[in-house]
């Protein structure tokens, strides 16, 4: 969403630089026999290029290997809540990819103007796709969106409704103001707890995970502001001392007391502080990917707060939210808790190889 989820709002790398269009997929063309028993070239397929094009253009307004960052959410919200992944979990995925990409379409219709002077190579300026059919597509999503989320119960709706608000808020009010970074990281959160409250009924279990995402989600949006234009050692100086915190915080051991011993005991008792479980190992591991992948472009945009440095920080940390919720949905210590993270953790090659396939290599939340 124009967020994290919206608010990343996020991917394979930022779209500060001309983004990578998509290359049209030929398609077998057949050779008619001819009486004379010659055959010359192939005959040119004039359908295929053309409607190629469209839908590449359509990709890119959309961010496709951005919606890999979504799905995460949701499954981090349903861990947190203590409850395995269902079919209301599903229902919560595919509102939060209609809701996001509603973000999308709605930003570049939103931003057409200053697009046309700083992003020429995008679709509504380069003329490939209408203004009319962006803002259309944007409320169709949205519509959707809150369909899918009403058919996951009424927590899901109750979630879904003012996540929908943020998204348009942010792209037509907000993006440029004080404010836009953190209505985008509200978004993000948002998100989290909508898979929360569509698989375990309630929120209140998953606000710690919301608020860890949308610190993360904060911080990158506060880069992002300055993709075009760089110049700014402050943001990404934030960004790396935020994503220092977030991984203390995620990979953070909660002191463990032996069977039979009161929860006030001292955790400083005999067996109070056994071993690392395979869990919290794993919670480790993926705290430990996520600062990696988005603590050395910070680094790097601090040193220089060029664009293009400033562009690969933006990417870097919206690569990191993947990691960032798989770490999130392993601490939570739920029944199933290993496998959901591993399955979100598994987005992340996902994205990039689609990225790869798609030529979507340059992607942003702005």
């Amino acid at each position: 969403m124009s967020r994290a989820a919206a608010t990343a709002r996020d991917t394979a790398g930022p779209s500060g630089a001309p983004a990578a269009s998509s290359r049209p997929q030929a398609g077998a063309a057949g050779v008619p026999g001819a009486a004379s028993g010659t055959a010359g070239p192939p005959p040119a397929n004039t359908e295929a290029s053309p409607r190629a094009a469209r839908l590449g253009a359509w990709a890119e307004l959309l961010r496709l290997p951005a919606l890999f960052t979504v799905p995460g959410d949701a499954l981090a919200g349903a861990a947190a809540a203590g409850a395995r992944p269902g079919p209301r979990t599903l229902l919560a995925i595919g509102s939060s990819l209609c809701l996001y990409e509603a973000g999308m379409a709605l930003n570049d219709w939103a931003d057409r103007a200053e697009d046309a002077a700083e992003r020429p190579h995008r679709p509504l300026p380069s003329g490939r796709i209408r203004p009319a059919a962006a803002l259309t597509a944007a409320g169709v999503l949205t519509g959707a969106g809150l369909a899918l989320a009403a058919g996951a119960g009424r927590p899901a709706l109750a979630v879904a409704a003012p996540l929908a608000a943020t998204v348009w808020a942010y792209d037509l009010a907000l993006k440029h103001t004080p404010a836009g970074p953190a209505a985008m990281a509200a978004a993000r959160g948002l998100d989290l707890l909508l898979g929360a409250a569509a698989t375990g009924g309630g929120t209140r279990a998953a606000l710690p995970s919301a608020a860890l995402l949308g610190s993360h989600t904060l911080a990158v949006t506060a880069v992002s502001r300055r993709e075009t234009t760089g110049g700014s050692v402050r943001a990404p100086l934030a960004a790396l001392a935020t994503t220092a915190a977030l991984t203390g915080l995620v990979a953070r051991r909660r002191n463990r007391l032996p069977a039979g011993r009161r929860a006030a005991a001292a955790p400083g008792l005999s067996g109070s502080n056994p071993a690392p479980t395979a869990t919290e190992a794993l919670t480790a591991a993926l705290g430990a990917v996520y600062a990696a992948t988005a603590a050395r472009p910070y680094f790097h945009a601090a040193l220089n707060p060029s664009p293009p440095l400033t562009q690969r920080a933006v990417g870097g940390g919206i690569r990191a939210t993947v990691p960032l919720q798989a770490a999130l949905a392993a601490r939570s210590g739920a029944s199933g808790a290993a496998a959901t993270s591993l399955l979100v953790a598994a987005l992340a090659p996902a994205g990039r190889l689609f990225a790869r396939r798609s030529a979507m290599r340059k992607v942003s939340i702005t």
